[in-house]
């Protein structure tokens, strides 16, 4: 994997096919994590999920999945003990998953399906800075739900890379609307605003996505998980 290039995996996590090489592929502590999952579609997405994140790393590192060592930082943020040069960040979202992988900088990605919700207007007022919410505001109501995800995935993403995650305040990482691959503004402590940049990822219909990293984006390889594991 050359340094340079940020790859993007995405795909559908209701895909369990390879479920039973998924399970052998997650540590001892993800697998007890799993079988206190109650629900069973939830806890089928999450071992899809931690086992194509492990057969990922595994064949960028030419490492066995399960002997990768995943740990969290002081705010939760998962990092690789043996590799902390190699960052990753994943989300999902009902079925659709994306994981971003990259060497040497701060990463977040985040997905959402699309849909209508109660009390968007109320979480725009609460989220987003006041250039944001004047830009969604003075929107056409048909572009006020698209619009809306492109914003928060970016915001989310933000504050993923920065390893605080939401805790860090949504409405402190404000778009430029009219550049809006750049930040007006970002909080205190994380640098200057041009230092971090946005990519919004084109994953299919009804699915905003985007990442947020402080590497100059160089190269970008989008690919379809398609289950295939590490050696298969």
């Amino acid at each position: 994997m050359n340094t340079d290039t940020i790859q993007v995996w995405h795909g559908n996590i209701d895909d369990d096919r390879y479920y039973k090489n998924y399970w052998r592929a997650l540590d001892a502590d993800e697998r007890v994590h799993a079988e206190k999952m109650k629900n069973n579609l939830l806890r089928n997405r999450y071992v899809v999920v931690r086992g194509s994140l492990r057969n990922i790393l595994a064949e960028i590192l030419d490492e066995q999945p399960e002997k990768i060592r995943i740990k969290m930082a002081v705010h939760g943020k998962p990092y690789l003990a043996d590799y902390p040069e190699l960052v990753f960040n994943l989300s999902h979202s009902a079925g659709a998953m994306v994981i971003a992988v990259s060497w040497n900088c701060r990463l977040g990605v985040d997905i959402e399906c699309c849909k209508s919700r109660s009390g968007m207007a109320a979480l725009v007022d609460k989220c987003f800075g006041v250039e944001e919410i004047a830009y969604w505001g003075g929107l056409p109501e048909s572009q006020k739900i698209p619009e809306f995800y492109r914003y928060w995935t970016r915001k989310e993403a933000f504050v993923k890379a920065t390893g605080r995650g939401i805790a860090l305040g949504l409405d402190g990482c404000v778009i430029n609307p009219e550049s809006q691959t750049a930040f007006l503004r970002v909080p205190s402590g994380y640098g200057p605003a041009s230092d971090w940049h946005v990519l919004d990822l084109a994953l299919g219909q009804d699915v905003c996505s985007a990442l947020v990293t402080d590497k100059a984006i160089v190269s970008v390889s989008l690919r379809k998980w398609n289950g295939l594991l590490k050696g298969q």
